[in-house]
């Protein structure tokens, strides 16, 4: 039976893997383990190996519970170029593999959406151009088969979107609502604060968020005034905060210290 992601005690702390080897990943893996990791949020799509034997060997050398993703880019962040069956493709060996959840993102089965929205303006969160929201019923009705077969498997699913641009609280709630529809076990989006009101209203509104929706979310800010919502938005109602272990070249360095925020998380729960 595979482990839940969505039933780890929020906020799970998730420490982020970006490696090109699995000996490396599982090292880097255990790492995380050691320094209080609830999770593994496995990159693929940088591995030079991942083949559904190459990724047995990494779910099979830990206990945490691995979600797998492919964002369809070089180690240096530079772009892959793998089509959109391709890119699937690794989710399919990632379920075969026994990964616990797939992460996959709002323009999954419609590439063009990644940069741009490409839809019918019709709804509050489709404002501004953002990045990786569908609202065609075609596309969404591939997708819900894609978590359809994870869920056959005994897997879960991460619904993620980075919008990348600022969004307010009821842009938010109307694009989670929506994202809902689709049944993931958990839902991720990504906005952006490009000033300080723009973080407090990220905040305000994840508080919102754990008072309205029932779906755990993993909701925070990126942009230059964006990180202090990646510790303060899990400790009052996220479902994940994203960590690295180690920084490395690959890394997103935006990212939180994965002990900081394990330490923070403990301290506010014996508080709290």
């Amino acid at each position: 039976m595979r482990p839940s992601l969505s039933k780890i005690k929020a906020p799970a702390v998730a420490g982020v893997i970006r490696e090109k080897t699995i000996p490396e990943a599982i090292a880097e893996i255990n790492n995380c383990m050691y320094h209080g990791a609830d999770m593994i949020d496995l990159h693929m799509e940088v591995l030079d190996d991942n083949s559904v034997e190459g990724l047995k060997r990494i779910v099979n050398e830990t206990k945490l519970p691995i979600l797998a993703l492919n964002y369809n880019c070089n180690y240096d962040w530079s772009p892959k170029g793998l089509t959109e069956e391709e890119r699937i493709a690794y989710f399919h060996r990632a379920l075969e593999a026994g990964a616990a959840g797939i992460d996959i993102q709002g323009y999954t089965f419609h590439a063009e959406s990644k940069n741009g929205f490409c839809g019918e303006d019709k709804y509050s969160f489709t404002k501004n151009n953002p990045k990786e929201i569908v609202t065609d019923k075609n596309i969404i009705a591939k997708q819900c088969e894609l978590i359809d077969k994870a869920h056959d498997m005994g897997a879960e699913v991460l619904l993620s979107c980075h919008p990348g641009i600022a969004m307010n609280c009821e842009q938010i709630l109307d694009l989670i609502h929506f994202m809902e529809e689709r049944k993931p076990d958990i839902i991720k989006i990504v906005s952006i604060a490009n000033t300080e009101e723009e973080l407090w209203e990220s905040v305000k509104t994840m508080a919102e968020i754990k008072k309205q929706i029932k779906t755990p979310v993993s909701y925070h800010a990126g942009g230059p005034f964006g990180a202090p919502s990646r510790i303060l938005n899990p400790i009052i109602g996220g479902q994940v905060a994203f960590c690295v272990d180690r920084y490395k070249a690959g890394s997103t360095m935006g990212q939180l210290d994965l002990e900081t925020v394990k330490s923070v998380v403990d301290g506010v729960r014996k508080i709290y």
